[in-house]
């Protein structure tokens, strides 16, 4: 078994460069902390620390062992603060898986409604649409944001609503979006370079299908599975990109981008998914009825 003291021993002394150092962080003798790491290095079967002028240096087994070192004190202290919140008031705490197809700057949108939750403790995960529903049946998430329905699957048990459906916007650096690609939008954006949603989200489907209709071949320069990265590039000057109504208040945020043109007959759909055990959730049914009243 691992001894977490000496391990701790190590990691201090390798964090602050040397035994003298670690020793009176520590208030402790310096023989004590250089034996508990020895005593780990022989433990370990390798040499972590090596000397370095008037300090010492992490050996490749020391950076190995430092790294995961690093990992589990972090845990350990955020173990301390969850524990000391956790007594000291109620946490209302949601759970919400984010599909990769979906628009981050939207979620945020739709996240509204339980942002003012006294207490509120929201953890999201972003991933692909089966893994998260896996997630989900196993009661690790409370919610899932897609841009699509639960799929039939008896075994799984799962419920579904549309939330939101908000119509496209462009938008794209000053640089990009000028008066006569406003004025000729959507055409314009044969010209410019397009960024745009990576092929698996429903909106792209969406997307390529209205460029077809319209005629127009865009230049696609970018793809991105983040709205919101898809943003923060577009900012940069990359090209200009599509957004939702709901993404469209949170675009504000990121400096430099202008509106281009807007799509008023596509749109972008947002579904809530939950198990049995969170349809009684009552921050997702504060979402849920939240977007109905809306709608």
């Amino acid at each position: 078994m691992l001894n977490f003291r000496h391990l701790y021993y190590f990691w201090m002394v390798a964090k602050e460069g040397g035994f003298a150092r670690a020793a009176e962080r520590l208030e402790m003798a310096v023989q004590t902390i250089s034996t508990q790491v020895r005593d780990l290095e022989r433990s370990l079967g390798h040499q972590l620390l090596k000397p370095a002028g008037r300090g010492v240096a992490l050996t490749e087994a020391g950076q190995a062992a430092f790294a995961r070192a690093e990992e589990i004190f972090e845990r350990g202290q955020r173990i301390a603060d969850e524990v000391r919140e956790a007594g000291s008031a109620p946490v209302a705490r949601l759970a919400v898986g984010l599909s990769d197809g979906i628009s981050k700057l939207a979620a945020h949108a739709l996240l509204a409604p339980v942002l003012a939750t006294p207490g509120l403790r929201l953890v999201c995960h972003e991933g692909e649409f089966d893994e998260l529903l896996s997630e989900l049946a196993l009661h690790q998430l409370d919610m899932v944001l897609a841009g699509q329905a639960a799929p039939h699957h008896p075994a799984q048990r799962l419920s579904s609503q549309r939330i939101a459906r908000s119509s496209l916007q462009w938008f794209g650096p000053a640089s990009l979006v000028r008066k006569s690609a406003r004025e000729r939008f959507p055409q314009s954006l044969q010209e410019l370079p397009v960024l745009l949603p990576t092929s698996h989200a429903p909106l792209r489907s969406t997307l390529d299908a209205w460029f077809q209709e319209i005629g127009v071949r865009p230049r696609v320069v970018g793809e991105f599975e983040d709205s919101a990265l898809l943003a923060v590039f577009a900012a940069r000057g990359l090209g200009v990109f599509p957004v939702s109504d709901l993404g469209a208040e949170d675009v504000g945020l990121v400096r430099g981008l202008r509106l281009l043109g807007l799509c008023p007959g596509l749109h972008e759909e947002v579904h809530a998914l939950w198990s049995r055990r969170g349809q009684h959730h009552p921050l997702v049914r504060r979402i849920v009825a939240a977007a109905d009243a809306d709608n």
